[in-house]
């Protein structure tokens, strides 16, 4: 085997920082020691990996297949290592968490606080930037777990079931919707409804709507689940969120939620990992908590 793990920490530094120069002192190497590992692997492989564009280094495409695959094996090695660390000092170690959906963080705090309890020396961090897509925060080792409602078909994550949420169709208490026993899908086509963005990952319309050939008469695309549910307070559109989500606001009378369909809509929510994070005690421990208590009213 040409590689080696000090060609590939080569190629992702020296992409990085687009010199020998500022890599070498990233690496503690002379620029010289470093400028003859980069002609050593290059004449193993058969194929320049870099190309000097003024002062900058630039990747070849061979480089870019090779940066790829670095990122991968390198991320998998530091995680590797951080992971026997942590095993090593008791029960020690930082656990990055993200969930797919912003609402997800409504219940988080009472989980870890209890979490805490049972894990003093485990510091919990909450990546708020992967929310939109954890998943590549997972593979390039930026995240140790993430809570997907989304299928996840990538053979180097690892996934468990948690738990079902029931979504429901939420409107002002004088909206028409408000008395039925159900929305129908027809219904939403003389609606404005309201989703996160981008459209093309919104469950509700992807799933319900498009198959159906359901268009509303408008769409809004609104980040925060909070500006969702003050809009739709004030009649200015529904939407579909989980009932646990908007149980607080039902409760008041400030909101209506009905069910969406005759059969209702319900979503799965899983744990994914990567597979060694996944062997990890107090990775699997966080996903049995969550398993125990789900969400308020997420089953019913």
């Amino acid at each position: 085997m040409d590689l080696e793990v000090r060609h590939l920490k080569l190629v992702r530094s020296v992409n990085t920082h687009g010199s020998l120069t500022r890599a070498g002192a990233e690496l503690h190497l002379t620029q010289s020691a470093l400028s003859h590992q980069l002609r050593d692997i290059e004449l193993r492989l058969g194929s320049a990996l870099f190309l000097r564009v003024g002062k900058r280094m630039v990747l070849t495409p061979a480089g870019e297949q090779l940066l790829r695959s670095a990122v991968e094996v390198l991320a998998t090695i530091e995680r590797t290592e951080e992971a026997i660390r942590r095993m090593a000092v008791a029960g020690g170690g930082v656990l990055r968490i993200s969930t797919e959906c912003y609402t997800c963080y409504h219940w988080l705090p009472s989980l870890l606080k209890e979490y805490r309890r049972a894990h003093p020396r485990v510091e919990i961090q909450v990546v708020g930037e992967a929310t939109q897509h954890p998943l590549p925060y997972l593979l390039d080792g930026r995240l140790d777990l993430a809570i997907v409602s989304d299928p996840v078909r990538d053979r180097r994550l690892v996934t468990r079931r948690l738990f079902d949420t029931e979504m429901v169709v939420i409107v002002a208490p004088r909206h028409p919707l408000a008395t039925q026993p159900y929305v129908r899908v027809e219904d939403f086509a003389d609606e404005t409804l309201i989703i996160y963005p981008p459209k093309e990952e919104s469950s509700v319309y992807q799933e319900v709507l498009v198959p159906a050939g359901v268009r509303p008469a408008e769409l809004q695309q609104i980040q925060l689940t909070e500006a969702i549910i003050e809009l739709v307070k004030a009649g200015l559109g529904i939407a579909v969120l989980a009932r646990w989500a908007v149980a607080p606001h039902v409760k008041a009378g400030t909101l209506r939620a009905v069910p969406l369909t005759r059969r209702g809509y319900r979503r799965t929510w899983s744990a994914a990992t990567l597979k060694d994070m996944a062997r990890v005690p107090y990775v699997r421990n966080f996903i049995d908590l969550v398993a125990r208590h789900p969400p308020l009213a997420a089953g019913r």
